[in-house]
């Protein structure tokens, strides 16, 4: 068996019990709420006792907790687990959500590479001085800046005083191919349905990227200048290379943290991101995930986690089997 294989190997081994420990741990946590979630799906204090029993027993309520896993273990696995809130497999409201989620996780992504990598990179060739200090502030505020608080201010100026953005409906194009509008719209060359997305999305897109720009910019600069200062580039100047190929040599050598950060980043926005999807009234995962929360929706609260947790380790495999295609000298 070749190294590679015994990595993906190794990577699906450590992938399962990750994800059996999420889901186990979020059961307990909701298992040990002071709350009566059977009496709230019934209909909270007028639900009739009969409804009630029978509630219990298809959820297996009346079951010890253990009992009560399996049975939702294993109807999470069946893709057979009905949310008590909207009368739908988990998995059915899931997908529905999915396209938006991860359309705002595009933008997201986009916003966060180009204004993090440009800053960062201009940061380390103009280390320890006045724009190198202007960039480290405003990464800082980008992390530290809440998001509601910037969702505000940016609807205040964008929505209420320029009407420069739409915040009712989710658009969808014409023609269905993959099930996400923005690239539906992308390959037809609907350009009238990908304006309205763009409309709709570009600002919560912005709001959720300004973060990540700002922790992307920081693992830039930092690998940047930890790339500047190896032997190597010391070599290249001394055979007179050009600065442009020293430059591509250096972020060639810088990648590594850097596709990590990116890789996470988009990782975190596709697990759905509950403030921004709520403020802009987008229904993706995230305003999902909250709702179940609030109407104590165990199967829903189990089912996005277990969804989260697979969106985490996919993302961490890819980014892993990445780094041999950046760095040769990565080896399994």
């Amino acid at each position: 068996m070749s190294s590679f294989r015994r990595f993906l190997l190794r990577r699906i081994l450590t992938f399962l019990p990750t994800i059996f420990g999420v889901v186990f741990i979020t059961y307990l946590i909701a298992y040990a709420i002071p709350a009566d979630p059977v009496r709230a799906w019934a209909g909270g204090e007028k639900a009739k006792p009969e409804v009630i029993e029978k509630l219990k027993e298809y959820y297996h309520f009346d079951r010890p907790w253990y009992e009560q896993f399996y049975y939702f273990l294993v109807r999470l696995f069946e893709g057979s687990l009905i949310s008590p809130r909207t009368g739908n497999t988990v998995f059915s409201d899931i997908a529905a959500r999915f396209s938006v989620t991860l359309q705002l996780a595009l933008f997201s992504i986009f916003f966060s590479v180009v204004i993090g990598l440009p800053l960062g990179l201009l940061a380390a060739y103009k280390r320890d001085t006045k724009i190198d200090a202007a960039v480290r502030v405003l990464a800082l505020i980008g992390v530290s800046m809440p998001a509601f608080l910037l969702a505000y201010l940016l609807i205040l100026v964008f929505f209420v005083q320029f009407k420069a953005i739409t915040l009712a409906g989710v658009p969808t194009s014409k023609v269905v191919i993959t099930g996400v509008p923005l690239i539906d719209a992308l390959i037809t060359g609907d350009w009238q349905s990908l304006s309205q997305i763009v409309g709709r999305y570009w600002l919560p897109g912005f709001v959720l990227g300004f973060s990540g720009a700002g922790i992307i910019a920081r693992f830039v600069r930092n690998s940047t200048v930890e790339a500047l200062g190896a032997d190597f580039v010391e070599y290249l100047h001394a055979k007179g290379v050009p600065v442009s190929w020293v430059r591509r040599h250096v972020f060639k050598n810088s990648l590594v943290p850097i596709v990590t950060i990116i890789g996470l980043e988009f990782g975190a926005s596709l697990s759905g991101a509950p403030i921004t999807e709520t403020i802009f009234g987008l229904p993706g995962l995230g305003a999902y995930a909250v709702q179940s929360i609030y109407y104590l929706d165990f199967p829903a609260i189990i089912g996005t986690t277990f969804v989260f947790a697979l969106i985490y380790v996919v993302t961490n495999f890819v980014i892993d089997v990445l780094y041999a295609f950046i760095d040769p000298r990565v080896r399994y």
